[in-house]
């Protein structure tokens, strides 16, 4: 299965294709959709829509967003919001399923800690994918924590089904 994470913004916004077989996990690229800023709003959505279905190009068979938190910052929080119209949009035309997760809930799923810091959240991602470097800049690796929970979920869902356990 070909995993789509997605962190979005509207000025960068992180992507990740991580591949999920049956014993394996490997990345198969991850960076950022970067949009100009001198571009108007409606200009700069536009350039992401473009950009992210040449992503999703590549086969994505589901799509893994980072769910929508507010922070202090309300025009942030708009951008943002913005921006994930866009990325559900993408979604949508491709028709791939979508499944959304806190950031705490990425956390867990990664280090096994909700609270995590963002370095801690990277150094698992450089050990899990057996990458040289930590995973950056950091909206990327945001999208490919999001992939890796939806990787790690999945699992556990599939392992539950076959062994008649229920998921918590």
């Amino acid at each position: 299965m070909l995993i789509c994470g997605i962190d979005p913004g509207l000025g960068r916004c992180g992507y990740a294709l991580v591949e999920l077989t049956a014993n394996n996990l490997k990345v198969v690229r991850y960076g950022c959709l970067e949009t100009p800023p001198l571009l108007s709003t409606a200009e700069r959505l536009y350039v992401l829509y473009q950009r992210l279905k040449e992503v999703l190009a590549y086969g994505a068979e589901v799509l893994a967003l980072e769910a929508l938190f507010f922070n202090k910052n309300a025009r942030t929080a708009v951008n943002v919001a913005q921006a994930r119209g866009i990325v559900l949009l993408a979604a949508a035309e491709y028709g791939l399923p979508v499944a959304e997760y806190t950031p705490p809930e990425v956390k867990q799923a990664v280090v096994g800690y909700g609270r995590a810091e963002k370095r801690q959240v990277q150094e698992m991602l450089r050990r899990t994918f057996c990458l040289t470097d930590l995973p950056r800049p950091d909206d990327a690796a945001d999208a490919l924590a999001v992939a890796l929970c939806h990787a790690q979920v999945t699992r556990f869902t599939e392992r539950a089904r076959q062994g008649g356990e229920r998921p918590v």
